[in-house]
């Protein structure tokens, strides 16, 4: 995934941020791998059902501190660009609330972007540990119709 760094806090002031302290990076490289996890299929094997719902289950978990700290990232991002950009806009050109929350929007588009990509994950971990679990009491259940022959 690309990183826009134009608004990157950490830009250099060209438009490009030293990608080594990039504070996304880190969270964009986990964020990938979680979701290279959750696209493999699963197989109707009940063990690797089981071995699958204990990893989703961590990743349920890891998402969700992820989402928060990319949101607490968000709201820090629009903190600051409200106090430097948007105040002083506003004074010279009168904006509606409406461009303002655009423009700073637009500004936070990485976190935004980093939020609403997590929040997907996270939902995306919580319904396959569900499908998981259906899926493993599915596999039980034939498993015990074929001892019994019914």
């Amino acid at each position: 995934m690309e990183i826009n760094c134009k608004y990157c806090p950490k830009n250099d002031g060209t438009g490009a941020c030293n990608i080594d302290d990039c504070p996304l990076t880190p969270i964009i490289q986990e964020m990938e791998e979680i979701s290279g996890f959750l696209n493999i299929t699963c197989q109707n094997n009940p063990v690797e059902i089981q071995e699958r719902i204990a990893a989703t289950m961590v990743y349920v978990v890891r998402t969700g501190e992820m989402l928060a700290d990319a949101k607490r990232m968000l709201r820090k991002r629009k903190s600051d660009e409200i106090q430097n950009t948007i105040i002083k806009i506003a004074q010279e050109n009168c904006l509606s609330a409406k461009v303002q929350n655009a423009l700073l929007d637009s500004i936070a588009e990485n976190e935004s972007f980093l939020v609403d990509r997590l929040d997907r994950l996270n939902a995306s971990a919580t319904h396959q540990l569900d499908a998981l679990r259906t899926l493993l009491s599915y596999e039980k259940e034939a498993l015990r119709l074929n001892k019994t022959g019914y």
